[in-house]
């Protein structure tokens, strides 16, 4: 027997509203804070790789316990501006990733419901247009569309 009703929890208006406000708030703090980075500028700037973060949190390293040993080069408050940022972005990053599963499980489990309902209809309005029940038979032509490798009898041609 196929499970039914998985997505049991469903939301309200109000709490719509509330993580349409949210989202909404989060996009107006992220334009005003961020670059709009082309897909040619994303390509050539890139994003440092594992080994290269740990270059550059050993720097930071150096940089905060042994200052004598930084290059005079650098703009030292500006690369601890870039770092706070780095690490504020990939904390939310990853807060965010964890906020996509969790709408995209939601997601998952209404679609499935949704799914195996209308499957039981079209099997309902199967039987109903079997019995010349008024307005079923339209019904069903218009959802067998959505079955096109059914009630083909004829065999392929070879």
């Amino acid at each position: 027997m196929p499970l039914n009703n998985l997505g049991k929890t469903h939301i309200t208006a109000a709490q719509i509203t509330d993580f349409d406000k949210a989202l909404d708030d989060l996009i107006t703090i992220a334009t005003a804070i961020t670059q709009n980075l082309t897909d040619e500028e994303r390509s050539r700037y890139g994003s440092i790789n594992e080994k290269n973060k740990l270059l550059v949190n050993g720097t930071m390293d150096f940089h905060k316990n042994q200052p004598n040993l930084e290059s005079p080069d650098i703009d030292w408050t500006e690369f601890e501006a870039d770092y706070a940022d780095r690490q504020f972005a990939d904390t939310r990053a990853d807060k965010i990733q964890s906020l996509l599963r969790l709408i995209t499980d939601f997601k998952i489990v209404h679609d499935y419901d949704n799914y195996h309902d209308a499957l039981t209809d079209y099997d309902y309005t199967k039987y109903k247009a079997g019995t010349n029940t008024a307005g079923f038979s339209e019904k069903q032509n218009y959802l067998k569309q959505f079955f096109p490798n059914t009630g083909n009898t004829t065999p392929p041609v070879e």
